[in-house]
């Protein structure tokens, strides 16, 4: 730039200074109207973080860094604006941070008296006070606040300042603020006060320890009973009020703030933003107590059989907000290495929870109708040998029945019928997001547990399945019909012996529940859902310690019902017929029925699910007349036929399991008939009376090395449907023997791919490939 330009930029601001000195004085009044209150401000962020219900009740707190009780400014009552103003600051809304009047009478007063006694502060120069921490009093200090009480009037509203002043006060001890003390001293908060405990909070920032019992009670009644003279007159409550407010006593010794969510308070912290210290949350104030109480009782109850710890969650089904969270038992004192683990966060195997998840795709996809029958059998899946509970098998048992029960061969054998990948797409869809691996990594297990799950998640999940039935669930992957179907069977169905007095407990109100409880016996679940309300339990150890005693049966349930109990009554989702089409299906089997089926009736299905399988038990069976044999019209000519010479067959519709569905199945039912042998002089064969049980078509198998090294065998197993056949064993062309009544044979083979052949004294032969894996 030219000297010539210099000199004129120059004379123009000379001739405009005036109006930059304006500009510079506005901007320095500006920063510290603004910087110096905020800077203030920002120095109390040092607060208690706190807990409220739906309805603001204080749930639980945690002192500041600073171990004071101090909550986030909030909204003033009424009544303790008017108690403290009356009190400390008679014209705070009439001034603009000084009250000169009243540094005038403080001056002549202390004067008078050759040393400080009054100070004249406003409320505003006292929350200054308080933001400084308490500074000395000294007269440069009360100019200072004096002129900051100024910015603050700019700066800030009345309002805002008696929040300031009411979060930040002292009352005692390490109590800070209105909100702390009215709980700490009447277990209320500061909108339920009465005029008197009003009065008594309003005194006590003058002179805090005041507050302790002893002969300062009579100075802090003197002080309180002044302040409600004064109200009286002010006409802010009548003469019948004064009265009793004059007669109602002093707090005694402090309440013990409440911690009755602590591990929600927690989950809500790290979820939160880092400056966020109060919560205000969906919490039911009397649903979180009572919660918490049966949670304590029965895990004080079962950790004298060394199951420490216990964990309850309950949910508005509909809206899925959170009602009660108790996310441990026990607290510090009983369990100090576990109580601050959170159960409804942590992954814990999900036992037999996720059973109904694959019971309602199923139903979905057509490969399963409500009450279709479902092999329950010794079952072993290469060197996968899963068993039920209880080691008792049905052959064929109704997959409802299956699934109240919680049977783990039909599960097993269900999922993979259905495919792992499939059933993880579909639990992700669910909401599960703690299955990050693939099938191979879970494999069938799956289904009993052999994954992690959260409550959080699993509630959650439930709460879907019930919403969906309802028709108040969109993006839930099994359909509305399917979704109905499975609650009414976890509501209505059968259960093992041991959950009967349960399930009459449960008729008292209509439930859909499920139990659960894992390998090992290291966790124990139970959840149940209603319209209204979805409740969670585990129990168990924190530290995965598994319990003989730790059962569903005996622990979760009896928790989860009781807390039933007391939540009020509940309703139950109409039947969605839009939803639901009828299917006939085969009264013996379940399957759809078909055009052998005998017996029939009529039932429910999603109408979005596919087309289901046809009835695959039931045939036409050829008899002699008198139904003693079975036989083909061939068998009833030529002198052998004796008396049967000439007849024709009688044709029936039947019912028939194959014989390794038949030999367990005939054991538990009642009404089921074998089939009668062929004529004696029947040659031909028939596949429907010999079934090769193990191994499976096509099976994979390892076999182990045993502990004293030798090389491990594999035992073979066969069904006949007559218990005086024998059969004859054969693999890869070599004969092995033969068996009688129990038909089971043992062998090492080598690796690789083999055929095992099976021939019953009939003639009929089976065939089945396997191959034995490196082990």
């Amino acid at each position: 730039m030219k000297k010539a330009d210099i000199q004129k930029l120059w004379l123009k601001i000379k001739k405009r200074k005036h109006i930059i000195l304006l500009a510079v004085l506005i901007l320095f009044s500006a920063s510290l109207i603004f910087i110096i209150p905020a800077s203030l401000v920002g120095k109390s962020q040092n607060y208690s973080y706190a807990l409220y219900d739906k309805n603001g009740i204080l749930l639980g707190g945690q002192v500041a860094a600073d171990e004071q009780w101090r909550f986030a400014p909030d909204e003033v009552p009424e009544k303790f604006k008017k108690a403290i103003i009356a009190y400390e600051d008679k014209r705070f809304y009439f001034h603009s941070g000084i009250d000169i009047l009243s540094i005038a009478r403080a001056i002549k007063l202390n004067v008078s008296k050759k040393r400080i006694v009054s100070g004249g502060s406003t409320l505003t120069m006292q929350t200054i006070r308080l933001l400084e921490n308490h500074p000395k009093r000294t007269y440069t200090q009360k100019i200072k606040e004096a002129f900051i009480a100024v910015l603050f009037e700019i700066r800030y509203t009345k309002k805002h300042i008696l929040k300031l002043y009411c979060a930040n006060a002292p009352f005692g001890g390490n109590v800070v603020g209105l909100e702390a003390a009215s709980w700490r001293y009447f277990n209320r908060p500061p909108s339920e006060l009465t005029w008197a405990e009003t009065a008594t909070l309003a005194v006590l920032p003058n002179q805090p320890s005041l507050v302790y019992p002893g002969a300062n009670s009579e100075i802090l009644l003197e002080k309180r009973n002044y302040l409600l003279n004064k109200l009286y007159q002010k006409k802010y409550f009548d003469k019948k009020t004064y009265e009793l407010s004059l007669a109602e006593s002093l707090p005694s010794k402090p309440f013990p703030l409440p911690s009755n969510s602590p591990h929600y308070l927690e989950c809500l912290k790290q979820t939160h933003k880092k400056n966020q210290t109060k919560f205000y949350t969906t919490l039911d104030y009397n649903i979180q107590k009572n919660t918490f109480r049966i949670i304590e009782h029965w895990s004080s109850e079962f950790s004298r059989r060394g199951i420490s710890n216990a964990a309850a969650l309950i949910l508005d089904t509909k809206t899925k907000e959170v009602l009660a969270y108790c996310g441990n038992s026990g607290n510090a004192l009983r369990n100090p290495d576990s109580y601050a683990v959170d159960m409804i966060q942590s992954k814990r195997s999900s036992g037999s929870l996720l059973k109904p998840f694959l019971y309602g795709a199923m139903l979905d996809a057509g490969e399963l109708l409500p009450d279709q029958l479902v092999i329950d059998i010794p079952t072993r899946i290469g060197n996968y040998r899963p068993d039920n509970n209880i080691k008792k098998y049905s052959g064929v048992v109704p997959a409802s029945e299956a699934l109240t029960r919680s049977l783990n061969i039909p599960a097993i054998r269900e999922l993979r019928k259905f495919g792992i990948n499939r059933f993880l797409d579909c639990l992700r869809k669910c909401g599960f997001t703690t299955f990050n691996h693939d099938s191979e990594y879970y494999g069938l297990p799956l289904i009993l547990g052999g994954g992690e799950i959260t409550m959080w998640e699993a509630a959650l999940a439930y709460a879907d399945l019930m919403n969906k039935a309802c028709m108040e669930q969109s993006d839930f992957p099994i359909s509305t019909g399917s979704s109905w179907i499975t609650v009414n069977v976890l509501s209505t169905g059968i259960r093992p012996e041991d959950e009967a007095n349960w399930q009459k407990y449960a008729n008292s109100k209509r439930i859909a529940w499920k139990t659960g409880t894992s390998n090992g016996n290291r966790d124990a679940w139970a959840i149940g859902i209603t319209r209204e309300y979805t409740v969670a339990v585990w129990i168990g150890n924190a530290n995965g310690m598994g319990n003989p005693d730790l059962k569903s049966v005996s622990t979760s349930a009896p928790v989860m019902f009781d807390i039933f109990s007391f939540l009020p009554k509940t309703s139950w989702p109409d039947i969605p017929y839009d939803d639901l089409t009828e299917q006939t299906v085969c009264s013996h089997s379940g399957f759809a029925a078909s055009p052998d089926c005998k017996e029939t009736k009529s039932i429910f299905r999603s109408r979005a699910a596919v087309t289901p399988e046809l009835c695959p038990y039931c045939k036409k069976i050829s008899f002699t007349f008198d139904k003693k044999y079975r036989a083909t019209t061939e068998d009833l000519t030529g002198e052998k036929a004796g008396i049967y010479n000439g007849t024709l067959p009688t044709i029936e519709k039947r019912f028939v399991l194959p014989p390794n569905l038949e030999y367990w199945y005939k054991n538990t039912s009642v009404v089921y008939t074998s089939l009668p042998d062929f004529v004696p002089w029947h040659h031909s064969t028939s596949a429907d009376n010999l079934s090769i049980v193990f191994p499976e078509p096509n099976a994979k198998i390892i076999i182990p090395v045993e502990i004293d090294g030798t090389q491990g065998a594999m035992v073979m197993q066969a069904a006949v449907r007559s218990s005086d056949t024998f059969v004859y064993w054969d693999v890869d062309g070599i004969y092995l023997g033969y068996t009688e009544k129990v038909h089971e044979m043992t062998i090492s083979p080598d690796p690789g791919t083999h055929i095992l052949t099976v021939t019953d004294s009939n003639g009929n032969i089976l065939k089945r490939k396997f191959e034995i894996l490196e082990n």
